[in-house]
This record gives structure tokens, C-alpha cells and sequence, in this order.
């Protein structure tokens, strides 16, 4: 590939990715069967089907969870550059308007912010209605189960789930993009599915998922740590407590089973002044983890708009920060 295709390449790229991002703000993911994640969880079941043997012995299971794991790597990145580069041969006329056309709506695809806040801000509005309408909100972005749930069981989950997808839903989406384009970025959100599906500590993924879940907790490593140190800033720019989050954080990062969750938790509930985390039921079992945060107020269902401000503040550093890393490359490559 010649440098100047590269650069060309490298700038329509970077419009893309502005590009998916304004579109995310303001429509959030694409919407219904058509959206790459559908395909790729389509991939991800089908591989499951002839790969999985409850028969198996462990091992054998982790060595088919790792060969799906890196089909669904594999064909996810092929098929994306597969359509770029279609769309970069076809348009070669256009000054390559399609390829930029169809890259920022991948780059739109892995971004979740828009749609988290509405998820989120759903179960606020829900608890006016009454907690049973705010349980089934919450369940529809939790894994835990929200039956029992009293009303600060509720806000807690809510808000825990706008800080944990504030790495999943923005800033890994936005550090793989910055990284490597929308292939890259593709590639991540095909770990990332395939973790939510089969990444579980159950009888039929503890092995079989094991490589999936592993690589996420990889992938998501330096992501989760440029996103908790982004939110103790979005902090202080949203009038919220920057130093409670910055101690809270330092305290309690490493809170959780996960090396990624707690990061983000942590600096919001600093930030917060709360306590999130501590023990949950998923799938009817009793799962102990620690508390994560001071308990220095009760937590309110303001709290909830509270973090999507900061979540939002937080994908806007972060895209920012990428932009300008990218900008600086593009001016050297341009001398």
C-alpha cells in the first residue's frame, strides 16, 4: 500500500469516525436486524451449535471456545475490510465518499452512547411509574436478576451500568477506531459480543467460554483506565466530587472479579458520593461481591442522570483525545 493511499485511507477514516459519532448522539445504534452486532451474534450461535459438546471433556471444550473465538475474529475483520475496500474501489471517482459513508456508519455501530443514556434514563422515569415498571426497565440492561429489587437496588444497578458501559459502549469502541479503523474497532465488538453471550461462569461456558471472556478482560484493559482516569475529569467539568472520585478510585479499582469493572465504578462512585456494587442474584444464585465506594448519602434517582452526564462528558474526552492523537499523526504523515 503506497503512503499516499494510506494517508487517504487514514484521513477518511478519522471523518468517519467524527462522523460516527455525531451519528450515534443523535440516533444511537442502528436499529433492528440490519445492525452488525445481529450478524455477529448470528455467527457467534452458529459456530456455538457445531462447535459445543456438553459430552466434551474440559479441555476439549476450551479448545473449541477458542477456535470459535478466533472464526468470529477472523471473519468479522475480513468481512468489514472486505466492504471497505469495495466501497473504496467503488468510489475511487467520488473521492472516496462511499468508503466514508459506509465507515462511519461501522464506526457508529460500535458506539453505544446515545442508547445507553436512553436505557438507563428509561428506569428513572419508570420509578415515577412504580418499581415494578422500573424493575422490568432495569432488566433490560442488566444480567442480575431485578425482581426483588427495593428502589436504591434498582438506582445502584442502573448506575453501575452507565459507568461499567462507559468502556464498552464509548471509550474502547473509540481507542480501537483511533487504533486501527473500523476493522479493528469491529474486531472488538465481535470480543465484546461474544463475551455478553458466552462469556458466562456457568456449567455450559465456564471452558467453552473461557478465551472469550479472557480477551475481552484484554482488550478492555488500557480502555478501562484511560476511561476511569477520563471520568474523574468529567467529574470536575460536571460540578461533581473529582477528588472523591480520584481517592475512591485509587482505593477501589480493583474491587471486583473483573480487572475493568471496578475501574469506572469506582471513580463514579467517588464522584457520586455513593456506594455502588455488593451482592446480587443472577439467575436465581447468591453472588458476593464487594462493596465498592462510601455510603457518605443515600443514592437518588437523580444519581442516574448524574452519571450519564459524566459518561457523556467521559466519551466526549475521550473522543477528543483520540481526534487530536490522530490529527498529529495525519499533520507528520502531510509535511
Amino acid at each position: 500500500m503506497s503512503g499516499t493511499l494510506l494517508t487517504h485511507i487514514l484521513v477518511l477514516d478519522t471523518l468517519a469516525i467524527l462522523a460516527g459519532c455525531i451519528l450515534d448522539l443523535l440516533f444511537g445504534d442502528p436499529a433492528g436486524r440490519f445492525h452488525p452486532v445481529c450478524f455477529i451474534g448470528k455467527l457467534i450461535s452458529a459456530l456455538e451449535n457445531k462447535l459445543y459438546r456438553k459430552s466434551d471433556p474440559d479441555r476439549r471444550k476450551q479448545s473449541r471456545g477458542t477456535c470459535l473465538t478466533v472464526l468470529v475474529i477472523i471473519i468479522t475483520v475480513l468481512v468489514t475490510a472486505g466492504i471497505l475496500v469495495i466501497a473504496l474501489i467503488a468510489g475511487k471517482n467520488t473521492g472516496g465518499f462511499i468508503y466514508l459513508i459506509l465507515a462511519a456508519l461501522l464506526c457508529d455501530s460500535t458506539l453505544a452512547v446515545r442508547d445507553l443514556r436512553k436505557e438507563s434514563m428509561q428506569v428513572a422515569s419508570a420509578l415515577n411509574k412504580g418499581l415494578p415498571d422500573a424493575r422490568r426497565a432495569l432488566s433490560r440492561i442488566v444480567g442480575r436478576d431485578t425482581e426483588n429489587l427495593d428502589e436504591a437496588a434498582v438506582i445502584r444497578a442502573a448506575v453501575e451500568t452507565v459507568a461499567e458501559n462507559t468502556t464498552d459502549g464509548a471509550v474502547s469502541p473509540l481507542f480501537f477506531l483511533f487504533l486501527g479503523g473500523p476493522a479493528a474497532a469491529m474486531a472488538y465488538k465481535a470480543v465484546n459480543t461474544m463475551d455478553s453471550m458466552i462469556g458466562y461462569k456457568n456449567e455450559r461456558y465456564l471452558h467453552f467460554g473461557r478465551a472469550a471472556a479472557k480477551l475481552d478482560d484484554v482488550l478492555n484493559f488500557i480502555p478501562a483506565r484511560i476511561a476511569a482516569l477520563l471520568w474523574i475529569a468529567a467529574a470536575g467539568l460536571c460540578g461533581e466530587d473529582m477528588k472523591g472520585a480520584w481517592r475512591i478510585w485509587r482505593r477501589d479499582r480493583l474491587r471486583h472479579e473483573s480487572p475493568n469493572s471496578a475501574q469506572t465504578e469506582s471513580a463514579c462512585a467517588g464522584s457520586l458520593q455513593v456506594a455502588l456494587a455488593g451482592d446480587a442474584y443472577y439467575f436465581g444464585k447468591l453472588k458476593k461481591k464487594p462493596v465498592i465506594g462510601d455510603p457518605v448519602r443515600e443514592i437518588t434517582p437523580d444519581d442516574i442522570r448524574r452519571a450519564n452526564r459524566m459518561m457523556t462528558v467521559t466519551s466526549g474526552l475521550a473522543m477528543a483525545a483520540g481526534m487530536l492523537l490522530r490529527v498529529s499523526v495525519l499533520y507528520l504523515l502531510l509535511r
